[in-house]
């Protein structure tokens, strides 16, 4: 007898950023952060589990995942398999519309997706806090795709309080994100390696954490009373405190590309100007820009010089996680 279930969720850009887990099983983080979920990037999932015991298969765009990949989604299906108190093999199908690897949040829709199809398979009626939760174990940023919009994934105290939960806001049909693609290929440091190497070692890090924990409270006010400008300040601080972290780690490593700067610089430039636009920067060269929906037009033509066409990639608020029965 088979137990199968497809879930489809969408990434998540954190615009109050989380760096670095102060629990490395449980990913309990840091620091708590706030996000903005996309429609653009999403991953489709389907899992099948088989009433007998063996290997767990996996295929991301149906080419099998290597071995490490393939242990690191037995583990959380592991998880999910234990909820329900059996020792099924699983059958894995997903396909992502994001790339791997080059710090674009795949893991966000990828981790979600697998949470919600594994336990929907397995007949667990979990809740979104507990959907959150659970996707937490596979990727941290996962917590906050299980949600469309604005979420907020607070650091807590222990497995059960730290979770993501949705936020309201006047933004939401107003608010766009220009994703610059300047390198979609795999980042030579990890997020895993880099959050770690910047924990051990960074001389900044614990000013980091402090910083990020004060401003996260600013963000939140600025989303949920639609204050653009404030918001898209704290984004942009953000990135740069947490990208100037990783500067000062042991050895010391950096994202950014000659690409990245220059854009980096081209939206300095346009908001001198008066255009309402602000970058933000993850784990990997590629350059988000928030801004309005009236703003993109000029965005785009400012960038037109530096940036190929096929290299802009517009989105907007997405969805949360959908789950349903195969």
């Amino acid at each position: 007898m088979a137990h199968h279930a497809r879930a489809k969720a969408h990434t998540n850009i954190a615009l109050s950023k989380y760096w670095g887990k102060r629990d490395n099983e449980l990913i309990l983080p840091m620091n708590g952060s706030l996000s903005l979920t996309l429609d653009a990037f999403h991953t489709t999932t389907e899992v099948r589990f088989i009433e007998e015991r063996g290997s767990d298969t996996v295929l991301l765009n149906e080419q099998p995942l290597d071995d490490s990949a393939t242990a690191k989604v037995s583990r959380f299906l592991d998880r999910v398999r234990a909820l329900k108190g059996v020792d099924w093999r699983a059958e894995v199908h997903s396909h992502n519309q994001v790339p791997t690897g080059a710090g674009l949040a795949s893991s966000s829709s990828a981790f979600a997706a697998l949470a919600g199809a594994a336990s929907r398979a397995l007949g667990l009626e979990l809740d979104e806090r507990a959907l959150s939760i659970l996707a937490r174990k596979g990727s941290g940023s996962a917590s906050r795709s299980i949600f469309g919009g604005f979420a907020l994934w607070q650091a807590g105290e222990d497995d059960l309080s730290s979770y993501a939960y949705p936020l309201q806001s006047p933004l939401y049909d107003d608010i766009a994100m220009l994703v610059v693609v300047i390198n979609a290929a795999h980042k030579p440091v990890t997020s895993r390696e880099g959050m770690r190497r910047t924990v051990d070692t960074s001389p900044y890090y614990s000013a980091w954490v402090k910083d990020a924990e004060q401003r996260l409270g600013e963000m939140k006010h600025a989303v949920t009373h639609g204050d653009f400008t404030r918001m898209g300040e704290l984004a942009e601080m953000s990135a740069m405190r947490m990208h100037a972290s990783m500067l000062a780690a042991e050895p010391p490593f950096c994202y950014w590309e000659s690409g990245s700067l220059q854009v980096m610089q081209i939206v300095r430039e346009l908001r001198a100007q008066g255009c309402q636009c602000y970058f933000t920067m993850d784990a990997g060269p590629n350059v988000k820009i928030i801004t309005r929906n009236s703003e993109l037009a000029v965005l785009k033509r400012a960038l037109a010089a530096t940036v190929d066409e096929q290299a802009l990639l517009t989105a907007r608020p997405g969805p949360g996680l959908l789950v349903e029965n195969c």
